[in-house]
């Protein structure tokens, strides 16, 4: 099975946000071919919720997971952290009052 490379799937995934008026920026360019992506939701509230891809090794299914949630401040920190593990890792910021992310949706799994 071929697999999406990162920069495809970012840019597919801000496509489907813009189709929904809802904004989304890039805020850490990662590798294009295989960077891991992580998803920051900010309610423009002060909190904020980041979201990274897991693997389950036992059924082979993509599922996303909260990575760390809160204050904005300490959802912020948890990125930083998780970037300098990785620099390689895209960082996706998407502003909706509502908590909409769409990352439950079909596809966005894969």
């Amino acid at each position: 099975m071929t697999r999406l490379t990162a920069e495809f799937w970012v840019q597919a995934y801000l496509t489907r946000l813009r189709l929904r008026d809802i904004p989304a920026f890039v805020t850490a360019h990662g590798d294009d071919t295989a960077g891991a992506v992580l998803v920051k939701l900010n309610t423009l509230d002060g909190r904020a919720a980041a979201y990274q891809r897991s693997f389950d090794v036992m059924s082979g299914a993509r599922q996303w997971l909260v990575l760390a949630e809160g204050e904005e401040s300490a959802v912020d920190a948890a990125i930083a952290r998780q970037r300098g593990f990785d620099p390689d890792l895209w960082v996706i910021e998407v502003e909706d009052r509502e908590g909409r992310h769409l990352l439950d949706e079909e596809g966005l799994a894969d």
